[in-house]
């Protein structure tokens, strides 16, 4: 079984696509563990309600944060880490440990980096009057959304759209896209 890890820090929408797409029998792995660095984001209900282990995270500092992560997670099988609508960075030990992909509601380098998330990305886009948006799904590295890119897909922005309109498109083609890529690596095609 392909073991998946998934980091969020809010609804959880991403991670819910993820389990449904496990109970369908469209994607053939096992969520092994759900983490947040927020006690009370909806993803860790989410995760509850579906029986997967839950964790936490303790420690504000960065380096201390990514030691604790280490520890907790060298007790799991992991094949592969997703960040789902998680905010914060990933440090050196997990990077170098584990194989690790992060969703952003953008067509990066456009609109990446420290702060740009969620709607900020879409308002961004919507005053920048862009033609075109759309998810990217990249290697995480040390730099926010720098990582190699691994799949892009492009929207039209109409001129009627606003950023809600925006962010509806993208959340919309986010799931199915990162849907696909966790197939790919499930099948050894990445």
């Amino acid at each position: 079984m392909y073991n998946l890890v998934i980091f969020a820090s809010g609804n959880g929408s991403t991670l819910q696509s993820i389990i449904d797409n496990i109970s369908n029998h469209k994607l053939e792995a096992k969520i092994d563990l759900v983490i947040s660095d927020n006690k009370d984001a909806y993803a860790i209900e989410r995760a509850k309600k579906n029986n997967i282990d839950t964790y936490i995270i303790k420690n504000k500092k960065f380096s201390q944060r990514d030691l604790e992560l280490s520890e907790v997670l060298s007790k799991y099988k992991i094949d592969l880490i997703v960040l789902a609508g998680y905010l914060k960075k990933i440090g050196p030990k997990l990077i170098e440990k584990y194989t690790i992909i992060n969703t952003h509601p953008s067509l990066l380098p456009k609109f990446g980096g420290k702060g740009m998330h969620g709607m900020h990305v879409h308002e961004a886009v919507f005053k920048a009057k862009e033609k075109f948006t759309g998810p990217t799904i990249h290697f995480v590295n040390q730099e926010y959304d720098s990582g190699s890119v691994i799949s892009q897909t492009k929207i039209e922005v109409l001129p009627i759209d606003t950023a809600e309109d925006i962010s509806d498109k993208v959340q919309a083609i986010e799931k199915i896209q990162l849907n696909q890529i966790l197939n790919k690596f499930v099948n050894h095609e990445i």
